[in-house]
């Protein structure tokens, strides 16, 4: 009203007014953007600076655990193999000796490295046994119990980083999570109340160990885990006791009691694989990410690749409906082409070049429509491109996965993202061995057209098989600018983990926002199926509701439960200052226990 009043003046006033009115009206435009993003409500958000050294993790004592490696002489993957058995210790949600992940490495020189130690199917698992005698799923099967675990691979893939790429040796990487867990960590309110976990109740030796059978954790109470602590001083002392030796016939025996699958033989067969990390470029960057058996890496890039053609800051800002119209749009059909095509590569012949083609992404984005979204059921894909998908009709992955990313006093970079699946995994703790069980079998696809627990749909190239790893969408990313280390990434969040990681480098590379700010931003996710938008409850409302008047199905996560912090993701990031080449590290705010340090 105060600009329509003053144009409405004389015009001998206008002139004048005119151009106070035009800086006001850019100004409050340029608020206005920043309102969008949600970010006026969190000013002053600033990374954590340091000029040596940077570990950024979803626990305050595991970046501490990395840190003290690190000044003791160790390299970025020494403190890696620091965070990730700390983190079993402190963070038993989703850190773990008996899960498994992904390592992505780069050295100083610019060579990288990916270490795949996910989860393995036993020799005894088959396509079927999740379903019953009419041929449906067995609810929770593939969740809870033993026989929802994988073989483990996290040892083996933390020895293994340690003995090819390390400087220490892997006692010394180890020696936090073993004081750790001997001598205990104090809970926050947080932790003490994740602890209550009913999955953890089923089982007796969880409910023993993390819930004192039944007289729960409070704040600022120690939590100690000898029996954990024992475990880890025996894979210090020699990882292969947990494969072929005795920890290994202790397993299995714990795993037949139980009626699980997993044998001494299964855990003697276990092997890291060395894969060739996928590449690709964006706004003049070159992204290094994760290949299959995870489906992040060529999804990242089929997305990025799609929205390399649009000006997103011309859009709008960060989290305008206009760009989220796009980059969603972007979601769908790349999420699309995860779900017919890809599974574990030692299985399947994967048309990975084929997604990562320029000329395929031109062909997606000329499907567009710039001002309404593609019904997920009438979606056609570009003809001339692609191969005919597997069989099947195109199903799944858990939120409570880990990432942590690491920068050394030399330029050596890892960024790692490591998983039990489910909350807690499986459930089940190894009795006298003190750590929990996966229950990844639940990433495989236990029937063609079901979903999983995350909704997502997957074909018969992700179906069980004995000795097949699960398809996953962990997308641990390392960034680098003219040969130049930039950006180490990536988040926890099952199916959301890649939408995630794109619209965190869309937020640092389009929208110009510092790494903190970038870890924090409201999240948006789309996978396809079901053909929803999810919008976590802190996504601006406006853009929401322009969102919802161009045709979305809108899911803004747990806004009917304010109790309910309604977030997903922990996204642990580190920037590169290309001028001062300091590190910026920028701990995801959701978890109110992680933090970045450095030196």
């Amino acid at each position: 009203m105060l600009v329509t009043s003053i144009l409405a003046q004389p015009s001998h006033w206008r002139s004048p007014l005119r151009q106070v009115v035009n800086r006001a009206s850019a100004l409050l435009a340029s608020f206005s953007l920043v309102v969008a993003s949600g970010l006026a409500q969190q000013p002053g958000l600033e990374p954590t600076r340091a000029q040596h050294a940077m570990v950024v993790t979803i626990h305050h004592d595991a970046s501490d655990a990395g840190v003290e490696i690190l000044k003791q002489g160790g390299n970025a993957v020494d403190a890696a193999v620091a965070v990730g058995f700390a983190l079993a210790v402190v963070y038993p949600a989703a850190g773990n000796i008996g899960g498994g992940g992904f390592m992505l490495i780069r050295d100083k020189h610019g060579k990288t490295h990916f270490l795949d130690y996910r989860e393995m199917a036993p020799a005894a698992a088959s396509r079927d046994m999740y379903l019953d005698e009419h041929g449906n799923v067995i609810p929770g099967m593939s969740l809870v119990g033993y026989k929802a675990s994988g073989v483990p691979g996290t040892v083996a893939g933390l020895a293994y980083a340690q003995k090819h790429y390390g400087k220490l040796t892997l006692a010394q990487d180890m020696a936090p999570a073993i004081r750790l867990a001997s001598e205990g960590f104090v809970l926050t309110p947080e932790e003490a109340r994740n602890l209550h976990s009913k999955n953890l109740s089923r089982f007796s030796a969880s409910a023993r160990i993390f819930q004192r059978n039944g007289d729960f954790y409070k704040e600022g109470e120690t939590l100690k885990q000898p029996e954990l602590a024992e475990t880890l001083r025996r894979i210090a002392k020699d990882p292969s006791d947990f494969y072929k030796g005795a920890m290994a016939r202790q397993i299995a025996d714990f795993e037949k009691a139980g009626g699980g699958l997993i044998t001494a033989e299964d855990l003697a067969n276990y092997q890291v694989k060395e894969r060739k990390p996928i590449k690709g470029k964006y706004r003049g960057y070159d992204i290094v990410t994760a290949p299959p058996p995870s489906s992040g890496g060529i999804v990242l890039v089929e997305i990025l690749n799609i929205l390399s053609g649009f000006d997103l800051p011309k859009l709008g800002a960060d989290r305008s409906a206009a760009q989220v119209h796009i980059i969603t749009e972007a979601f769908r059909r790349a999420y699309m082409d995860r779900g017919d095509y890809l599974g574990d590569p030692d299985f399947n012949q994967l048309p990975l070049k084929q997604m990562a083609n320029l000329k395929y992404a031109k062909a997606w984005r000329s499907s567009i429509d710039p001002a309404k979204p593609t019904p997920s059921a009438s979606l056609v894909r570009p003809a001339g491109f692609m191969p005919p998908p597997p069989q099947a009709a195109p199903v799944k992955e858990s939120t409570q996965t880990t990432h942590f990313s690491i920068v050394d006093s030399d330029g050596n970079a890892v960024a790692s993202t490591y998983t039990l699946n489910g909350g807690f995994g499986s459930g089940v703790t190894v009795e006298g061995l003190g750590f929990l069980l996966n229950n990844e079998m639940d990433d495989f696809t236990s029937k063609v057209g079901v979903p999983n627990v995350y909704g997502l749909i997957q074909s018969s190239a992700n179906s069980i098989a004995p000795h097949k790893r699960p398809l996953s969408a962990m997308t641990p990313t390392i960034i680098t600018r003219k040969g130049k280390l930039a950006y180490v990434m990536g988040t926890p969040g099952g199916s959301t983990i890649i939408t995630t990681v794109a619209n965190d480098i869309i937020s640092s590379i389009d929208n110009g926002l510092n790494i903190q700010q970038v870890a924090d931003a409201p999240r948006f996710h789309h996978q396809y199926l079901p053909d929803r938008l999810d919008l976590e409850k802190k996504f601006p409302v406006p853009a929401a509701e322009e969102l919802k008047a161009m045709g979305y199905t809108i899911n803004r996560l747990a806004v009917a439960d304010e109790k309910n912090p309604g977030v997903w993701g922990d996204s642990e990031l580190i920037a590169v200052d290309p001028k001062t080449g300091e590190l910026l590290g920028g701990h995801d705010s959701r978890r109110n226990y992680g933090k970045a340090a450095g030196y």
